[in-house]
Formats: C-alpha cells, sequence, structure tokens
C-alpha cells in the first residue's frame, strides 16, 4: 500500500485515476465487458478472470501506448506485475516519471 501512495503523490492522484479510469473504459468496450459485471474491479486479474488472453494483451497494450505515450518492452511483462489495470496504471505511472 505505501508503493502505491508514493507513486500517486508523485504523478498525482487525478493523473492516477484518469489512468485506471481510461484503461477500464476501453477494455469494457474493447472485450464487451458488461458495465454491470461486478468482478471486474481494478484489482482483478485480467488474465485468470478471463477477461483478455494474449490477443487481447496485444491490444491493451497497443490502447495504453498510445493513450499514455509509453513503450512496453518485452521484457516488461516478465519483471514487472502487469496482471490488473491497477498494476497497468502504476506501470504507466512509472514510466511516464522515468522510475521504469
Amino acid at each position: 500500500m505505501l508503493r502505491v501512495l508514493i507513486v500517486i503523490d508523485r504523478v498525482g492522484l487525478e493523473d492516477y485515476e484518469l489512468f485506471g479510469f481510461k484503461i477500464i473504459r476501453s477494455a469494457k468496450q474493447q472485450f464487451s465487458i458488461p458495465e454491470n459485471d461486478p468482478d471486474f474491479t481494478d484489482d482483478v486479474d485480467l488474465f485468470n478472470y478471463g477477461y483478455i488472453d494474449s490477443i487481447g494483451a496485444v491490444e491493451l497494450t497497443g490502447f495504453v501506448e498510445r493513450q499514455f505515450g509509453v513503450v512496453f518492452a518485452d521484457a516488461d511483462w516478465i519483471n514487472f506485475p502487469l496482471s490488473s489495470v491497477r498494476e497497468i496504471s502504476m506501470f504507466v505511472a512509472k514510466r511516464i516519471k522515468e522510475e521504469l
């Protein structure tokens, strides 16, 4: 939890929340996730719960790269947890702040 608060402080709470909101909105549209799906939260594992597969990961990665101007290296998928909206938002925040 402390790690989350530190990044939010450096990037700005409104920026961090905006990252998550945009990722959720895009994922719901792109992968036909119902608006009222109670399991689809910031912390749900997108892969283990079947929201996206490897092709979906490529599509979501492209969206994040275009939307936020960050670039994912192949090694990022191994070195960083990127399975949930929160984890992806944290990654984006750190990459923008050039901490990664």
